[in-house]
């Protein structure tokens, strides 16, 4: 089995931008973002996909996404939010680990799905994790 990128972020052993945490989920930045503050909401249990991870895992995955969107509206001022989840390659999926797109959105942003993922500027992530962070510090 290869090493799973998201299984790595979880344990600590790479680097990452996290904003949130409970027992069940982990939320960090996007490197590839869509729009300012696009997060990724994942289980810290491997699971590949919407067919592998447990309905209460889900549940957990579903409160926490909506934890971010509520943080990304009050502290970035986003208009709205698309929740985005692929399951398998036909679906766009690129890690095979379970996420959630958390997708800030604004007035005018040319943003059309399904996006094609490059590289975001660090400082503009590190700007909007520093925004988000605060809110999401409390349980939610």
């Amino acid at each position: 089995m290869t090493a799973c990128e998201f299984c790595e972020i979880v344990a600590g052993r790479s680097a990452c931008r996290r904003i949130a945490e409970d027992a069940t989920t982990v939320a960090f930045m996007d490197i590839n973002p869509a729009t300012r503050g696009h997060a990724l909401v994942v289980p810290r249990a491997h699971a590949a996909d919407i067919f592998d991870v447990p309905p209460d895992v889900l549940g957990d995955l579903a409160r926490m996404a909506q934890r971010v969107a509520r943080a990304a509206r009050a502290a970035l001022g986003c208009a709205g939010v698309n929740i985005v989840q692929s399951s398998g390659a036909a679906a766009f999926q690129s890690v095979f680990h379970f996420h959630f797109h958390v997708i800030p959105r604004y007035p005018g942003d040319p943003l059309r799905l399904p996006w094609i993922p490059k590289p975001g500027d660090p400082a503009a992530i590190d700007g909007a994790a520093e925004k988000l962070r605060p809110l999401l510090a409390a349980p939610g």
